[in-house]
């Protein structure tokens, strides 16, 4: 878990440090995850969040909900509001995990102006594999300077 210490001392303060995780969240290595969730600050992802939508029966959730239930991807329309709701009501010094987006280099211009508007900066993005660490996404936020680790490169 040094590896993973490492990566987290980035941000100074484990409990402040925003990090995005690019690729789909089941596809992580269970260690990588297990320090994840040992670290004191939010883990978020759209479907978790899109469930309690569901679940608090809100016009998004009712709305999005029922293809989001038969497995289908939600519009790119409902993904924003669904973020755009959860980004714009946490704490601005508060560390995060999100994982699942963004998936798209569309989200990441977006999450990239949310974050411009807060001031606040990303320390650093895990990739789930080796395609998405070569993917766009990945990418753009290398050419930005953001220090893009590949999940199996972190010791066990």
């Amino acid at each position: 878990m040094s590896s993973l210490s490492r990566l987290f001392s980035l941000g100074g303060n484990p409990a402040r440090v925003k990090l995005l995780l690019l690729g789909p969240p089941d596809s992580f290595p269970e260690h990588v995850m297990a320090g994840l969730r040992s670290l004191n600050f939010e883990h978020v992802s759209p479907a978790r969040l899109m469930r309690q939508e569901i679940s608090r029966r809100t016009s998004l959730g009712q709305s999005a909900g029922p293809a989001f239930q038969r497995g289908f991807a939600v519009a790119d329309g409902a993904l924003f509001a669904l973020l755009r709701k959860w980004f714009w009501a946490r704490k601005p010094d508060a560390g995060f995990a999100l994982a699942g987006f963004p998936a798209t280099l569309l989200h990441a211009l977006v999450f990239d102006e949310w974050l411009e508007a807060r001031d606040e900066a990303l320390d650093a993005a895990l990739t789930a594999d080796a395609l998405t660490a070569a993917g766009p996404v990945a990418g753009h936020y290398r050419t930005l300077g953001l220090d893009v680790v590949e999940a199996a490169a972190l010791a066990a």
